[in-house]
């Protein structure tokens, strides 16, 4: 899967356990801001016939819970979404992404697959206590977890859903209005990933 591709190629799966010295795996001795990161990384149509497509698609939507504090994914979301207003994929479009006509005819749609998401999203805050907000006062002490959502830009969540969303008047999941771009980060601190 692509989204544990870019989660391992950015260092955030390990494979083996790092704990702190301490043997503490508290927000304060780790100074890890977060407890969790969601990992997401769309899939949608595209085309390569010189043409500008206002119109792209999702088609994969795949997301990764991950363990700040040992680099596991403990949990996954996964759909094929079936493409409404170009329903039939590009020869360019699978050979890119590697997913096939049937694989989307047998998805669901996009606003069904939001739902699932949503439903993944609810099951994961409270099996973990996961927290989105960033309102928080006393991090230390506090029960909750934090989480945010990662991606590599701001055009999966910034660009491809939010317009998406908007042209087939579907409403885009509030705790999806806020991610890091882990592309920024990178640029900023190149040696993170060395």
């Amino acid at each position: 899967m692509a989204t544990k591709r870019l989660a391992r190629q950015l260092g955030f799966i390990r494979r083996k356990s790092i704990a702190p010295a301490s043997g503490s795996l508290g927000r304060s001795k780790s100074k890890q801001l977060f407890d969790y990161l969601i990992v997401i990384d769309f899939e949608s149509t595209c085309w390569n016939d010189g043409k500008r497509h206002q119109s792209q698609e999702i088609i994969e939507f795949p997301a990764v819970l991950l363990n700040t504090s040992n680099g596991e994914i403990e949990s996954e979301f996964h759909a094929y979404v079936q493409p409404q207003e170009h329903p039939i994929l590009s020869e360019f479009c699978m050979e890119l992404t590697g997913i096939k006509q049937d694989q989307v005819d047998e998805g669901v749609p996009l606003k069904i697959c939001l739902s699932q998401f949503c439903k993944w999203i609810h099951k994961i805050q409270q099996e973990k206590k996961i927290t989105f907000a960033t309102g928080i006062s006393d991090l230390s002490t506090s029960e909750v977890k934090l989480c945010a959502f990662v991606t590599w830009s701001d055009w999966d969540l910034g660009v491809c859903l939010e317009y998406e969303c908007k042209r087939k008047q579907l409403l885009k999941p509030v705790f999806l209005n806020s991610w890091i771009d882990l592309r920024v980060t990178y640029k900023k601190c190149p040696h993170l990933c060395d």
